[in-house]
């Protein structure tokens, strides 16, 4: 699979998480919802979390999160306030390739 690769690109295996909201989550956020992005804006910097944001429809939060394996990643989501609070009632993982730079892969 490698030799497939354009030079100077790499598919880094992450993890993208789907978080369902409740069906009154936007009530049950307001309260919570600073220390929810905090909590993100860490995991950002610590290189955890690459990508989050909520669907428009407000149906669901994507993260695209590093991870060893799919429970890891299903972990980070269930340690957010917004499972405590019961924002978001569902949770799912799914391996996803993601293409980047083999600078931007950890340890380089």
């Amino acid at each position: 699979m490698a030799s497939e690769l354009p030079e100077n690109v790499a598919i880094e295996r992450v993890y993208l998480l789907e978080a369902t909201y409740a069906p009154d989550a936007d009530e049950l956020r307001r309260p919570v919802r600073a220390r929810h992005l905090a909590r993100l804006a860490e995991l950002r910097d610590e290189g955890v979390v690459l990508e989050a944001g909520a669907l428009l429809d407000m149906t669901a939060s994507i993260l695209l999160v590093r991870a060893l394996d799919e429970e890891a990643a299903l972990e980070i989501a269930r340690r957010d306030v917004y499972m405590a609070a019961g924002v978001w009632v569902e949770l799912r993982a799914r391996p996803f390739g993601r293409v980047c730079r083999p600078a931007e892969l950890p340890g380089r």
